[in-house]
């Protein structure tokens, strides 16, 4: 692994150098960086062993939404590496197996016991989604929290060096990392506070959010809650997908934009779809190879300017074709890719060996709903949307009265649709407190109505049928009457 010095976009700060030990040896980092990423940066690949069958783990999300990265830290067991900051001193040792509790003394000393905080608006989420939403319901004049678990606000804009599509209202021409300081500026005017690294880790009734902020359990009853907790990568099945090496897009871009460490040297990229394409000009911009991309549809899914934006720069595009099998033994160290046939299977004959030391999947993403089930939502999968959602209103509000979704968590989308959702999710939680006291929003109706022109407007054309067709079915009827569909966790 490699820092990445030179990048025609981006600049990367870096804080002091500090000393840290990993499994006993001393290895340095800089300051405030992931754990994770500075393991990387010293070639570390392995961070950890399956609990039954003793295999590599390491990176994969790089967003704390899976096990891969979890090693005990400074005694601490089951820390997600990917989102805990780099400092002096840290002792980080590999687990194998299953972690131990460490063996505490609860009896004496000082002991941290829950607060509670009363909000009007809880923001659960700190990506565009979440940060339109916090902005548009602390304009009005009520309290709004913004919570998310990780160390900086933005979520996947903070990786997007590319430029949006869309109208010049909706930050077309204007690079994702740019939209998240805007939106990050907005929220600050408006007034909205934001607590990060800050987890959300269960809803308890009647009105009460768990929320660990800095190791202590706060108590946060919340009138209204705005659920805007984006989505997670997918895995795609296949020989050895579990090796140190095999990462989902998002993790490539967090490494590369983020922290500017190279996940490697040459990479397969899975899937053709704008993910897919963008990440792969990302990683030629941060001279990162790409070998080739595979794609199992029989037609590229993204967007012919980024697609030949890549062929341009000699990156072959294979089609009706996947990867098969992972090969190495603790980490990636090539790859096996096939032809598909009518039924998605391999055809036997057509394998071919790729050398590469990463596998990169641009395979689609799964809206993170957990929170949404515990508050008993009405639930309902819906293909086209990514998976399991909760069914809502126009103005994303959900079954459960007061609770509202916004951005990938409501069905996975572009980033410029997760900030209408959000503004109208934010705006609607807020005006409804106000009307509650018998106070007029000025101007609501024609505000929500301008933000679903503008989301009708932006899902228009071939490539918004998708979301059109998730948003028809999600609408369904159930045989007992209901929208949405049940599947609730109620």
């Amino acid at each position: 692994m490699a820092r990445i010095e030179e990048h025609p976009i981006l600049r990367f700060e870096r804080r002091r150098k500090v000393k840290f030990y990993f499994n006993g040896e001393e290895l340095y980092g800089f300051e405030g960086e992931p754990i994770a990423s500075a393991l990387y940066d010293n070639g570390k690949v392995v961070f950890s062993h399956s609990p039954r069958l003793g295999r590599p783990r390491g990176f994969f999300c790089a967003i704390g939404k899976c096990a891969s990265c979890m090693m005990t830290v400074d005694g601490v067991p089951n820390v997600r590496t990917c989102i805990t900051p780099l400092r002096e001193g840290m002792v980080v040792e590999s687990q194998q197996g299953y972690a131990e509790i460490p063996r505490v003394d609860y009896t004496s000393g000082p002991r941290t016991m829950p607060y509670e905080m009363e909000v009007d608006v809880a923001v659960v989420g700190a990506g565009p989604a979440g940060l339109a939403a916090g902005a548009e319901a602390a304009r009005l004049g009520v309290r709004t929290v913004i919570f998310d678990e990780n160390y900086f606000p933005g979520g996947q804009l903070v990786k997007q060096t590319h430029r949006f599509f869309g109208s010049w209202e909706e930050e077309a021409g204007v690079r994702g990392i740019n939209i998240a300081k805007q939106l990050v500026e907005e929220v600050r005017e408006a007034g909205a506070e934001m607590y990060l690294r800050a987890t959300v880790f269960g809803f308890y009734e009647p009105d009460i959010l768990g929320v660990m902020v800095d190791n202590q359990i706060v108590r946060v009853r919340a009138r209204k809650v705005v659920v805007a907790t984006g989505a997670s990568e997918r895995m795609l099945s296949f020989e050895n997908n579990d090796l140190p090496g095999v990462y989902g897009a998002g993790a490539i871009q967090t490494l590369v934009n983020v922290h500017g460490v190279s996940p490697g040297k040459r990479v397969l990229m899975v899937g053709s779809g704008n993910v897919g394409l963008i990440v792969t000009y990302q990683l030629l911009q941060a001279g990162v190879d790409v070998v080739a991309i595979v794609e199992a549809m029989p037609r590229i899914g993204g967007y012919l300017v980024h697609a030949s934006k890549v062929r341009r720069a000699g990156v072959p595009i294979y089609t009706r074709q996947t990867v098969i099998k992972a090969i190495g033994k603790d980490r990636v160290e090539g790859a096996v890719i096939a032809k598909l046939d009518d039924r998605w299977k391999p055809i036997p004959g057509t394998e071919r060996d790729v050398e590469c030391d990463v596998i990169c999947l641009a395979v689609g993403l799964r809206p993170t709903v957990e929170l949404l089930y515990q508050a008993g939502c009405e639930m309902k999968f819906v293909g086209p949307l990514g998976g399991h959602v909760a069914f809502h209103d126009e103005n994303m509000m959900t079954s459960r009265e007061g609770w509202y979704v916004a951005g990938d968590c409501a069905g996975v989308e572009e980033a410029t649709a997760a900030i209408l959702e959000g503004r109208i999710a934010g705006f609607s939680a807020a005006s409804s407190l106000r009307e509650e006291k018998g106070e007029r929003v000025e101007g609501g109706e024609e505000k929500l109505a301008l933000w679903k022109k503008k989301l009708a407007d932006l899902r228009a054309g071939p490539t918004g049928e998708k979301i059109r067709l998730g948003l028809s079915m999600l609408m369904e009827k159930t045989p007992d009457g209901r929208g949405g569909g049940g599947g609730g966790g109620q």
